[in-house]
């Protein structure tokens, strides 16, 4: 490295050598005695003259004739420096050049003016040339002049009143011809024009760059000021191009040159401190000089302003050996790149020294721009290294951040894995310990299990959008498209989101007509889609409406979701759809999940070619809106017919279809009565091919009319679709729970997705059991099997508690009812008679066949009941009085001995029970969509516990 940094030292000190040589003029004549003899010398278009030497000097006087004796004075030079004029105020300087006998150059001359004193006058030959002001300082200034005699008398006068540091003449004077004067001057100024706009371009562009940027390289600011700051520098100083552009005055010139100084080493302090990472007090120290100086200087006038600039000066040095020593060390800490900062520290320092030789008159030459143009170079170098060696590391950095996302998302996906079982675990328990009738919760307990159970299921929620997200990630989603019906999906969906609205006053409105076309999608990941909006919606508003609304245009289906919520602020909007971003805004509301729902719903979207936005108003509520292809395009509609598509998935169970073409046997007449609702013909023709072999099955398209059939037919077994349109499989399924409980008609559902929230949904509403679609033959037939089979079971338990109703019934009765007859046979043997037909009556219709059907008309029960109240009639007497208010003529089937066994306990333990007997009331009632009978009597009564435990009416439809 040493080696290196001597070598570049000596390859720039040979470059500024060679600048100074081939701008220097040998066998210079000198000014002696106030003369300089220039007959000899030969002018050429490129070579100027050095006017130094013994001026005539004249202290404290402005002459205009030579009648006093003069003192001699160097120039360049200072009055402070001789000891004859230490109290000059003001002098005139006289010098006389001797010229060719015969011009040969146009006599037209040219002297080269550098920082002269405010307050000079130049003459030439008695004529005022040039006039510099009391309140300005001049830069390099040219006069140019015709001259035809062989001498030419250059008088100065000049004034220190102003310039306390510069007084005198502190700079050479250049003589020549025109065009060298000027070729001289334009050299100058054009290298230090250039060097100017160089830097400033590079400020600009470094500036630029960290503004448009994320604001985060602070060291495109520094190298930018420092670049600013150098500019500036340069046309303040040597020439002072500046001051040809805006008139400053001597004063702010000064300052204005300093702070620039400050500003360049400032700002190269601060890039080397942030860009190599340094902590050091010296840091600290020198800029807190560097602007306290600058502080002072802005405030100071200038009696004072070099004695502040000394020390900016003095702090330079200091800067740039701190800077060296700094940077060497981060160079051997292994930091190759520092090379490029140590090279532009050193160039500089250099060029700092050298000038102090030029200011001091030790050296004199023409601009030189190469220190400057290989700093800078280096700055620039140093920047493009260290961008090259940031875009690598973004690159490994990049490299190194994939794969730990990949390694996150399989660790999630495990992860999510592992958790679902001891999750499933939890959730099965807190159900089980809710549900405990043995060993009964408080109240307060029974909401805590119920808020554990809704924490699991969120959580449950977000497992799957882990499993999702890594899908997303990995590609793996694939979509199986086909027509769907969008209000039937939408409905579904509705149904299955109404268990989140529990202790929340949300109405959900469907505003989406049955007639909607259909669209082209995944019915799985739609109602993915659909049900992640929906359980946003819900997370976020506490009451007021959620409303799915739908229109199309340009072949696409377009699908909001609005909610009355609390709504997204701007900023949230932007970065809504990202992963792992939630909405935030307002710090009350807690809820959890990992921000992946929206994602998820964004990239489904677009898999089917579509487009999701939001908007919302805080505090009003949100609106998400999202496309999908309509099912109207000839390309991705399916060319077959719909029988041919049945066949064609009839096709995936060959050994159904075996085993269909062996069975011949034809189906009993009490074969299970299966109702099948499904909106696609599709589904079932495959439903109906799979059961018809064993089962009588009926089909519909409507759910409506699904309902109507459940009421005309005794059923064993209802398949339901979920989504369907007017109204879903879930709603179905309630309607249906109200009239028949989970055993007296099992229901059995079909879902286009195995997710939680939709089984979930189903148990809610009331099925008995779920199977995923597409419909797989062989466990669709075992759990049809199963659930018809549990039908037949509860209807032969019923026929075997009816038995056993029976048996209870008839010993005592029978004992009771002989001893009555006998003892007719003697007071009364007409009415024994009577008494023995009805008891016959009694024991035909208690033993018939019938009564192990689930139905029989309700006649034959009535008549049963009659038999039975003759025969107590005539055993009590006008102890019981008989009220009928039945229409024997209703067309009704009712369950067997459900009317008799309750009028035998409303006598038996009611009327009975008082001294004076009672009446009892068989009454029925028609209530349009079903029979109340009720049985009441004016007995002893029992308490509310114990009638609690019994039903007193039977609902007959």
């Amino acid at each position: 490295m040493k080696r290196y940094l001597i070598a570049c030292l000596l390859i720039l000190t040979v470059f500024r050598f060679g600048w100074i040589f081939y701008y220097h003029q040998p066998n210079q004549p000198q000014v002696e005695n106030g003369i300089i003899d220039l007959s000899e010398s030969d002018f050429s278009s490129r070579q100027t003259i050095k006017l130094d030497g013994e001026w005539e000097f004249y202290p404290n006087d402005f002459i205009d004739k030579h009648d006093r004796t003069p003192h001699y004075l160097s120039v360049p030079g200072l009055w402070e420096n001789t000891n004859d004029t230490k109290q000059v105020q003001h002098g005139t300087y006289r010098l006389k050049l001797l010229l060719p006998e015969r011009n040969s150059h146009g006599n037209l001359y040219g002297l080269l003016f550098k920082e002269i004193a405010a307050g000079a006058k130049a003459y030439i030959n008695g004529k005022l040339v040039l006039e510099i002001g009391h309140h300005a300082e001049s830069g390099s200034t040219k006069v140019l002049f015709h001259n035809n005699q062989d001498e030419i008398e250059l008088m100065m006068t000049v004034s220190n009143e102003e310039a306390i540091h510069n007084n005198g003449i502190p700079n050479s004077i250049k003589f020549g011809t025109s065009k060298a004067i000027e070729k001289e001057l334009n050299l100058s100024n054009n290298l230090q024009l250039v060097i100017f706009f160089f830097l400033l371009a590079h400020s600009v562009y470094a500036i630029g760059l960290f503004l448009i940027g994320r604001r985060t390289q602070r060291e495109l600011v520094y190298f930018g000021l420092l670049m600013f700051f150098a500019a500036f520098s340069i046309v303040l100083d040597e020439d002072k191009i500046l001051l040809n552009v805006i008139s400053i005055n001597t004063t702010w010139r000064l300052k204005l040159l300093y702070i620039a100084f400050a500003g360049t080493l400032s700002f190269m302090l601060l890039f080397t401190k942030y860009v190599f990472h340094l902590k050091s007090y010296i840091f600290r120290i020198l800029f807190s000089v560097y602007s306290l100086a600058v502080l002072i200087l802005v405030v100071v006038p200038l009696a004072y302003v070099h004695l502040i600039g000394y020390v900016i000066m003095l702090t330079n040095v200091m800067s740039y050996i701190f800077l060296t020593i700094t940077v060497i060390k981060v160079i051997k800490g292994g930091n190759k790149d520092a090379i490029f900062i140590l090279i532009a520290t050193v160039i500089n320092f250099v060029n700092v020294v050298w000038g102090v030789f030029l200011n001091m008159g030790m050296i004199d030459f023409p601009y030189y721009p190469v220190d400057y143009l290989i700093a800078m170079f280096a700055f620039a170098g140093f920047l493009f290294k260290h961008h090259l060696s940031l875009v690598e590391l973004n690159r490994k950095q990049t490299i190194e951040l994939q794969e730990a996302d990949k390694a996150k998302d399989q660790f999630l996906a495990n992860t999510s894995h592992e958790l679902r079982n001891p999750l499933h675990g939890i959730i099965n328990i807190a159900h089980t310990m809710l549900h405990d009738e043995r060993d009964p919760l408080t109240e307060k307990n029974k909401e805590n299990i119920k808020l554990l159970i809704q924490v699991g299921q969120r959580m449950k929620f977000t497992l799957n959008d882990l499993l999702d997200i890594s899908k997303i990630k990995e590609r793996q989603i694939t979509l199986n498209l086909e027509r769907v019906n969008l209000h039937a999906i939408a409905s579904g969906v509705l149904d299955m989101i109404h268990f989140m609205t529990e202790r929340k006053e949300l109405q959900l409105h469907l505003d989406i007509s049955a007639s909607f076309p259909n669209v082209y999608a995944d019915q799985h990941r739609l109602i993915q889609i659909l049900f992640n909006l929906l359980h946003n919606a819900v997370k976020y508003t506490y009451e007021g409406a959620i409303t799915i609304h739908a229109k199309h245009k340009n072949k696409m289906a377009v699908i909001t979701v609005t909610d009355t919520g609390r709504g997204i602020s701007k900023q949230a909007l932007d970065i809504i759809f990202e992963p792992y971003e939630q909405n935030n805004d307002d710090s009350t509301y807690v809820d959890g999940g990992l921000g992946l729902g929206l994602h998820i719903c964004k990239q489904l979207v677009e898999l089917h070619g579509g487009q999701i936005s939001a908007a919302s108003t805080l505090g009003k509520g949100s609106t998400f809106s999202f496309t999908i292809p309509l099912a109207t395009s000839k390309s991705n509609l399916p060319t077959k017919s719909n029988e041919e598509i049945a066949a064609a998935k009839l096709v995936k169970y060959p050994k159904l279809l075996a085993e269909l073409q062996q069975q011949e046997q034809v189906k009993s007449e009490i074969a299970p009565s299966i109702l099948v609702v499904d909106d696609d013909p599709i589904n079932l023709t495959i439903l109906q091919n799979i059961l018809c072999t064993k089962y009588h099955v009926t089909t519909t398209v409507d759910s409506k009319a699904a309902l109507q059939l459940v009421g005309k037919r005794d059923w064993d077994l209802i398949i339901a679709d979920v989504m369907m349109p007017n109204m879903s499989g879930y709603e179905l399924t309630r309607k249906v729970r109200e009239q028949f409980t989970l055993a007296e008609l099992p229901i059995l559902l079909l879902t286009a997705r195995s997710q939680d929230e939709d089984i979930y949904s189903g148990f809610i509403a009331g099925a008995n059991d779920y199977v995923t679609k597409p419909v797989d033959a062989f466990e669709l037939q075992a759990r049809v099997q199963a659930l018809t089979e549990l039908r037949q079971s509860i209807k032969e338990q019923l026929k075997m508690e009816a038995a056993w109703l029976q048996a209870q019934i008839h010993p005592h009765f029978l004992f009771n009812t002989l001893n009555t007859i006998a003892a007719f046979g003697v007071v009364n043997p007409n009415k024994m008679n009577e008494l023995l037909h009805e008891f016959g009556n009694y024991l035909q219709r208690s033993f018939a066949v019938r009564n192990t059907e689930s139905l029989v008309a309700i006649e034959d029960e009535l008549a049963l009941t009659k038999s039975y109240l003759y025969i107590e009639k005539a055993r009590f007497g006008d102890r019981l009085q008989v009220n009928w208010e039945i229409d024997e003529n209703t067309n009704l089937q009712i369950p067997p001995l459900s009317i008799q066994p309750l009028v035998e306990n409303a006598v038996m333990h009611g009327v009975l029970k008082r001294v004076n007997g009672g009446m009892i009331c068989i009454r029925m009632t028609d209530c349009e969509s079903y029979y109340q009978i009720s049985i009441i009597d004016d007995g002893v009564g029992m308490k509310q516990e114990k009638a609690d435990e019994f039903y007193m009416n039977i609902q007959v439809k």
